[in-house]
């Protein structure tokens, strides 16, 4: 009997040595590469295999397509920047992740226009303000780097209407991480109002947004996706509420996969207001309170005075299982803590 227990307790110890021992997810290795003329723009490579591609000058705005998430599986909608069988094709301006809002001094840049300057089919009609679409165009690369195990885009970019005038610019900065068991992109941008005030108007198309892959969505069939907000608000009822971060996750060619986007508490109007529906759009937009909730009295809009600036700050976590297995509260918590 007391060999008996010498064996177990032997047995015992060899486990938790053997638990002590495995291996743990460790950091990928990231690079950065130059894309050529076709795509325009710089590639993330994480241990040598595309993590994302940060895209110029194939559209009206920058954006970052395609994301592949820790799985190997691709996290955004290729739409429409590619036709994929069985993918929605409605809002083609909702370009995988990018930044716009739908009314700056009148002018709209969340939707894109034909060449003629008409809308695209599913982008909102003119308000008696509109006066037609803009484009922000890049301008220059501040900073492509890989340092402390991130690799870090910043670019400037300027913002131009309809006559080619231009309304003010931003400078951005995108950092990229691969934890090995999730990857992650920080969003930070700086609106500078150069040429005069800048007025983001009253509107819900807007502005930091992402959008889900079909199979995730919570409207997909037979079994769609989850929205879940900081404050427990879930699906539908997540529209248009404050929250620190908005959790939307669900299945991805077998593997269930989640997109978080956490709002830092230094950023404009945090916690932000959520334009995330069950059709797949993922966006925050800290203007448009009352087109949320007619009855706030939370300020709706937001003038920039000529030379002022306002930064947003948000950072995006694509990752394994849902909000709660991901442990999203305490990612928050850490990324609230960074200044």
């Amino acid at each position: 009997m007391l060999m008996h227990f010498y064996r177990r307790l032997f047995c015992g110890l060899a486990v938790a040595i053997c638990a002590s021992r495995a291996p743990a997810a460790s950091a990928a290795e990231l690079t950065l590469e130059s894309r050529d003329k076709s795509i325009h723009g710089i590639a993330v490579m994480s241990d040598g295999k595309l993590f994302a591609d940060y895209v110029i000058g194939n559209g009206p705005k920058p954006y970052v397509w395609p994301i592949v998430g820790p799985t190997g599986k691709e996290m955004t909608r290729a739409y429409s920047m590619k036709y994929v069988e069985g993918e929605k094709t409605d809002h083609p301006h909702q370009r995988s992740f990018w930044f716009t809002h739908g009314e700056v001094n009148g002018i709209d840049f969340w939707a894109e226009s034909r060449g003629d300057g008409s809308p695209v089919p599913g982008a909102k009609e003119g308000k008696p303000a509109f006066t037609g679409h803009g484009s922000i165009v890049h301008r220059e690369y501040l900073k492509t780097e890989v340092a402390d195990g991130a690799a870090v885009i910043s670019t400037r970019n300027d913002w131009i209407g309809p006559t080619g005038k231009k309304v003010c610019e931003d400078e951005r900065k995108l950092v990229f991480r691969d934890s090995g068991e999730s990857r992650s992109i920080d969003f930070d941008i700086t609106i500078t109002a150069t040429d005069g005030d800048v007025r983001f108007g009253e509107t819900k198309e807007g502005s930091f947004g992402v959008r889900v892959p079909t199979v995730m969505d919570v409207d997909h069939k037979p079994s769609g996706g989850k929205i879940v907000t900081s404050e427990g608000k879930t699906d539908k009822d997540a529209w248009g509420t404050r929250a620190a971060w908005v959790d939307y996750n669900g299945d991805v060619g077998g593997d269930h996969l989640g997109i978080a986007v956490l709002n830092h508490p230094s950023s404009f109007r945090y916690p932000t207001r959520w334009h995330v529906r069950t059709y797949g759009l993922f966006a925050a937009n800290p203007f448009g309170a009352t087109s949320f909730d007619p009855k706030t009295t939370d300020e709706s809009g937001a003038t920039v005075k000529s030379g002022e600036s306002i930064t947003l700050r948000y950072r995006v976590i694509f990752h394994k299982g849902d909000a709660e297995s991901a442990d999203i509260a305490a990612a928050f918590k850490a990324y609230a803590a960074e200044k």
